[in-house]
């Protein structure tokens, strides 16, 4: 193998996707002269990920090829490349704060990531999940093709104990696993016609999805009768989020279970039955918000239906929650 190139870096502002609010492209190295192709990927990588530096082994004959996705809040790229090797270290970090999570799926070749001394190979088969949050080295061979979904962190933190994500190994092979998959490479090549708001719901199931895997590997332990329970109160509460006397109280009875039995199976989950209930609440209230059905609503009706006692604490929790006002998105 040759020397390796120096290292090819620019600066954040190349990040074009918090100021697009939805971005559907496609690019190659092909776009571009040979000469500039090193460059062009470099400035790629900062664009659809984060700040780290970019090392090529073969620069005058790379190439490689992208296709993306995304909005304010997700973003699905699916990328194929030459031999590459890209370092994120302290000095990013700490310029460059990202505290999303990135979901990975190889789909041909193999992956290297080492983070924390630890290193995980990924390939066909098995996805990963990771953050930028701290230091981390990625190396993969020619012709690797994979897809990676940008999570927003609240997106799992809302929903699962964060301890069990970063670095996790996923079996993407079959069951659950592979709808996930098959999912996201559904989004990428319908990506053409998809609306905002339907990409934006493709990736929250795709997140459902995953955090249902992340838990599984998470709780080892835990009986299939609470993993059971936990199953059938998310359901319940989903389909009832209209109902103001909505507690977890009134969940548990609805199911036949106890109230302190609720509350474990969700403890192991990371969340609360109140938690559960506003989280599902708020989403309920983004979706009929950008609905052209529910404009004959007020946003205090709209609260009020949702169980909240003013449109003043809607507004305050929706914007906690999504960094946004309720009136922001019907605009």
């Amino acid at each position: 193998m040759s020397a390796l190139l120096g290292d090819f870096e620019t600066a954040r502002g190349g990040r074009t996707l918090p100021h697009k609010p939805y971005v559907v492209e496609s690019r190659a190295t092909t776009d571009v002269l040979p000469h500039e192709r090193p460059a062009f990927w470099a400035n790629a990588v900062v664009s659809l990920q984060a700040t780290m530096g970019l090392s090529l082994p073969h620069p005058r004959a790379f190439h490689a090829s992208y296709s993306r996705i995304g909005t304010d809040s997700y973003q699905l790229v699916a990328w194929k490349s030459a031999e590459a090797r890209y370092a994120r270290d302290s000095r990013h970090v700490r310029a460059d704060p990202d505290e999303d999570y990135r979901l990975v799926f190889p789909i041909a070749g193999w992956l290297a990531v080492r983070q924390h001394d630890d290193v995980t190979y990924l390939r066909p088969g098995f996805g990963g999940v990771f953050s930028y949050q701290k230091p981390l080295d990625i190396w993969h061979r020619d012709d690797t093709q994979m897809m990676v979904l940008t999570i927003p962190r609240k997106e799992i933190e809302n929903r699962i104990n964060l301890e069990a994500c970063q670095g996790a190994t996923l079996d993407v092979s079959k069951g659950l696993g592979r709808v996930a998959q098959d999912l996201a490479a559904g989004v990428l090549r319908e990506r053409s016609v998809l609306s905002r708001d339907q990409f934006e719901a493709a990736s929250e199931r795709l997140v459902e999805l995953v955090c249902l895997l992340l838990v599984g590997d998470d709780r080892p332990n835990v009986s299939a009768a609470l993993s059971e329970v936990e199953t059938m109160a998310r359901r319940y509460i989903r389909q009832h989020v209209d109902d103001p006397q909505l507690t977890g109280s009134t969940v548990a009875q609805a199911l036949g279970w106890s109230l302190r039995q609720v509350q474990l199976a969700l403890r192991n989950a990371g969340t609360s039955p109140r938690e559960l209930i506003m989280e599902e609440r708020l989403k309920a209230a983004r979706e009929r918000l950008r609905n052209p059905a529910y404009r004959n609503l007020t946003i205090g009706e709209l609260a009020a239906q949702l169980g909240f006692s003013t449109a003043g604490n809607f507004s305050t929790a929706f914007r906690r929650r999504f960094g946004v006002r309720p009136r922001d998105l019907r605009q």
